[in-house]
């Protein structure tokens, strides 16, 4: 999926997870990004030894088709190789610069390190290793060699222990437990076009909302109605922060440029500081910082190593490959063979390759038995599709595939064979053994329902148990008020957001996918409150405001938008069932794993569709989605998003999720 470029990072409350993500990412030059992982040589035998040790004669077995570790390998290298071959030079070139140094780093040094960051996170160190395999899909080994190895060596090479200032620690308690502004935004591309969105906000206010659902560029705000967590001081761009405070409530600012785009901000109100004194929480934050500050000066040292190293990648230029087989580079004359690069790159992302070659072999398999092919007329017009989708098109109207292709390989960073082969080509004959999916008049009624009807305005209170909602129930119950209920919100609530917003939330539409919220929500009159909802494992308390106006249209001037918004979403859900099917009902040994099944019996009589999968009714989990809201109210034109620059504008507050697998990107 795309991502947009601009969004927020005033987030109140950071997971564990999200924070060990971050680590990563955060010595992800050391690694090569994503496809970082690999291995230093083993001391005890050579790098072609354990490189032919590493990979087995056969890895898996589907349906009766083998597939060998000589092409698991293979194509470990293809798509991987550049990026594990990227991190094996620069760990060289950091351990050359530790030998011209004296500095020496050492396992005890290591397990140290991780033992000290599990604390900082006050979970035991088994855990935290759990939550970075989970989150990063780095394994244990691999971080400690591959990160927290590179980050010792590199904060020892720079002398990096600088202490911060007082003026940087009052900064950082601001910025977290400072005043804040509560705010909706719409975001353009073009200043004309913010400056015409801007007059139309002025005129009527009330209009915000659906101007940003309508134009903002920035999905995470859009579909909340332009709201975006409570904007605090030193977010990184100083004209924001300053056009956020200087506005009271119920005023519009000026058009901000923020990076390449452009802010509209309308103030909700305002919040006071967080009741926390600074000497409490000094010492974390001048970790916080002296971390921060250690981390940038490591960054600039490595760097500076980077451009002083003498590297020659010989793996990518056919003419040198050809000079020198069996070399992938050489770092200041040191050789690093090729063995080794395919050695760690199987061991990385074997078992990530060898799913999407499971996937391919299991299509191909039902696509067979089927009597159905992929042409490249199919393939053409899912990418056209795509383009069309996300917004590339040529000023003639017609799907843009140039310009996408072009987004996807720059931009997404993905190999233009990688996306043909794992997106563009299963998502085709996955909507071929699927065939024609209905799109009955029911789904319509509640598309239009849900997008463009009247939704119920309500504040919620959030809580983690059914004994303490029924405890905040009655401390509502007796003073059934707004302002209460927004003193109860700030009190109480675990949600962060509706904690920061005094509980409140973008209006609750009908079938947006918590059937019991919206029951509770629309049977409410204004000033009433709920009783207690559960949803997951969520206790929310509801007290309802009123509702707003439905959109002045009929359901057949958006027929055909809600039809095709309608026909994505089911025929997305037709091809997953089908994919688990075909998972679920198939032979597989997965040698690499140490796993086989075998499929369960089929019962008698049961009528299946062009892939062998029996027709049922959907699941809840399949109806939820399949009524979730569009974001917009009416298809626009959107325009292409690009990815943030590092340290440039804010980040995005939220991206859509992609299912699995993907369709069509």
């Amino acid at each position: 999926m795309l991502r947009t470029r601009i969004g927020w990072t005033y987030a109140r409350e950071v997971g564990l997870a999200v924070a060990v993500v971050g680590a990563c990412i955060g010595w992800r030059f050391l690694a090569g990004g994503r496809e970082a992982g690999a291995l230093p040589p083993a001391p005890a035998r050579s790098a072609p030894a354990a490189a032919a040790a590493a990979v087995p004669k056969l890895v898996a077995i589907v349906n009766g088709t083998e597939i060998s570790g000589d092409q698991l390998a293979a194509e470990c290298l293809a798509r991987h190789g550049s990026g594990v071959l990227e991190s094996i030079v620069n760990r060289r070139i950091i351990e050359q610069a530790c030998a011209r140094g004296g500095v020496n780093v050492t396992p005890q040094d290591v397990d140290a390190e991780i033992e000290s960051l599990a604390r900082r996170f006050s979970v035991p160190r088994e855990k935290y290793l759990e939550l970075i395999n989970r989150e990063r899909g780095v394994t244990a080994r691999q971080y400690a060699d591959d990160i927290v190895w590179p980050m010792i060596a590199l904060r020892r090479l720079a002398h990096a222990a600088a202490e911060p200032s007082a003026e940087e620690v009052e900064a950082a308690f601001e910025k977290q437990y400072g005043p804040a502004v509560k705010a909706r935004i719409i975001v353009t591309r073009t200043r004309r076009e913010a400056e015409d969105l801007r007059a139309r906000a002025v005129a009527k206010p009330d209009d915000f909302p659906a101007l940003a659902r309508r134009h903002s560029v920035d999905v995470g705000s859009a579909s909340t109605d332009g709201w975006v967590q409570p904007i605090k001081l030193h977010s990184g761009e100083p004209q924001f922060d300053a056009a956020a405070f200087g506005l009271a409530a119920g005023e519009i600012s000026a058009v901000v440029p923020v990076a390449d785009q452009f802010i509209i901000i309308k103030c909700e109100g305002h919040l006071p500081a967080a009741d926390v004194r600074l000497a409490e929480v000094r010492p974390r934050l001048v970790e916080e910082l002296r971390e921060a500050r250690s981390r940038q000066a490591s960054t600039e040292f490595f760097r500076r190593l980077q451009d002083a190293a003498r590297v020659e990648n010989v793996m990518n230029d056919p003419q040198l490959a050809a000079a020198h087989p069996g070399v992938a580079a050489r770092v200041d004359g040191q050789p690093i063979p090729v063995e080794q690069v395919r050695a760690a790159a199987l061991e990385r992302h074997g078992s990530d390759v060898l799913e999407i070659i499971l996937t391919r072999t299991l299509l191909e398999q039902a696509l067979g038995r089927s009597q159905l092919t992929v042409a490249q007329a199919d393939v053409d017009a899912e990418i056209a599709r795509a383009a069309e989708q996300q917004g590339f098109r040529t000023p003639d109207g017609r799907p843009d595939t140039g310009a996408w292709l072009k987004h996807v390989t720059k931009q997404e960073k993905v190999p233009l064979r990688h996306y043909m082969d794992d997106i563009v080509w299963p998502t085709v004959a996955l909507k071929k053994l699927v065939g024609n999916v209905p799109v009955l008049e029911e789904d319509l009624d509640k598309a239009f329902t849900s997008t463009f009807g009247p939704r119920a305005k309500c504040r919620v209170i959030v809580l983690d148990t059914q004994r303490r909602a029924q405890e905040v129930w009655q401390l509502a119950r007796k003073t059934p008020t707004i302002e209460n209920f927004g003193d109860l919100a700030a009190a109480y609530s675990v949600d962060p957001t509706t904690k920061a917003l005094r509980g409140e939330v973008p209006p609750i539409r009908r079938f947006g996918g918590q059937p019991a919220l919206e029951r509770e929500a629309f049977a409410l009159s204004p000033g009433e409150l709920s009783g207690v909802v559960q949803v997951a494992d969520r206790f929310m308390v509801l007290f309802c405001e009123g509702r707003t106006e439905p959109a002045k249209l009929t359901r057949e001037e958006v027929r055909d938008e809600l039809r095709a918004d309608i026909l994505e979403k089911k025929q997305r859900i037709e091809m997953g069932r089908t994919f688990t099917h075909l998972r679920e009902n198939a032979t597989i040994d997965n040698f690499l794993a140490g796993t086989s099944q075998t499929p369960p019996k089929p019962a008698a009589g049961q009528a299946g569709n062009a892939a062998g999968m029996p027709r049922t009714k959907l699941t809840p989990a399949e109806v939820a989605e399949l009524e979730k809201p569009r974001a917009g109210s009416r298809r626009g034109t959107p325009i292409p998003p690009a990815p943030a620059a590092a340290g440039q504008g804010v980040v995005p507050a939220a991206h859509e999720a992609v299912s699995a697998p993907q369709a069509g990107r």
